[in-house]
């Protein structure tokens, strides 16, 4: 079953509202993307802590609906 993109941003931003996204579906199958998401919420944190921020907001997707997201996070400069 895929995910559409449009589903992942709502679903991040939802969860970091101040959140800029972009999400390219990398194999065209919904189910490959890449997602690059730039919010102060991650100020202070490490990689590993703001990608598990994200998953957090995909709300047990990942593996199921969305087989495979590379991530790219950053607090804004």
């Amino acid at each position: 079953m895929a995910m559409a993109a449009s589903d992942i941003e709502h679903l991040i931003k939802e969860a970091l509202p101040d959140a800029k996204v972009e999400i390219s579906d990398l194999a065209g199958d919904g189910d490959h993307y890449a997602a690059t998401v730039v919010s102060e919420q991650f100020r202070g944190k490490n990689r590993v802590q703001q990608h598990q921020m994200v998953y957090a907001a995909l709300k047990g997707r990942m593996g199921g609906e969305l087989h495979a997201l590379a991530l790219q996070t950053s607090a804004p400069e």
